[in-house]
């Protein structure tokens, strides 16, 4: 299996609304999307979505550690999949960061994913989130947003690369 960068977006001076890749290349078996982001709103995770698909479509189970204790919890109405991010009065120029793996995205089936991601603080919190995923879209995956989850901008220096995998 070999990865091969599609490409990598970098938030500019006074952050973004959100990060985009379209026209994701077809010719892949598997997508891998590694974030480092901060927001401007407290809130500590950012909104992934398919083929500008904001519809109630995702749905997970996840386990939450954060620290001191530990959770676990599933939703299956979700617009976009969750993942970890630093929040806005977390401590200055740290990032939550999250990996998200979609399998079989250029299939006419439904989408499983997973996540795996941590946001951190150098204070009292520090959280690592886990997540099983699933998007019932059947569409090949063309397109990926990224966005605040509760509203605000990426800040600045908040990264996503995206990754196809191919069966070499």
């Amino acid at each position: 299996m070999a990865y091969t960068l599609i490409e990598t977006v970098t938030v500019g001076s006074g952050g973004a609304a959100s990060i985009e890749f379209t026209g994701i290349p077809q010719d892949g078996v598997d997508l891998v999307l590694l974030i480092a982001s901060r927001s401007s709103v407290a809130s500590r995770v950012v909104k992934v979505s398919l083929n500008n698909d904001t519809g109630s479509n995702y749905s997970r189970k996840e386990i939450y550690g954060s620290g001191s204790s530990v959770f676990s919890f599933s939703n299956t109405t979700l617009t976009g999949f969750l993942v970890a991010s630093n929040q806005s009065d977390y401590t200055t120029n740290t990032f939550g960061n999250s990996s998200v793996y979609i399998s079989n995205y250029t299939s006419s089936a439904a989408k499983s994913a997973s996540t795996d991601g941590v946001n951190e603080n150098n204070a009292t919190a520090a959280d690592q989130i886990m997540s099983a995923l699933s998007y019932s879209g059947t569409s090949p995956v063309t397109d990926i947003d990224i966005v605040c989850n509760s509203g605000g901008t990426l800040q600045q220096y908040s990264t996503a690369s995206l990754y196809k995998i191919t069966a070499d």
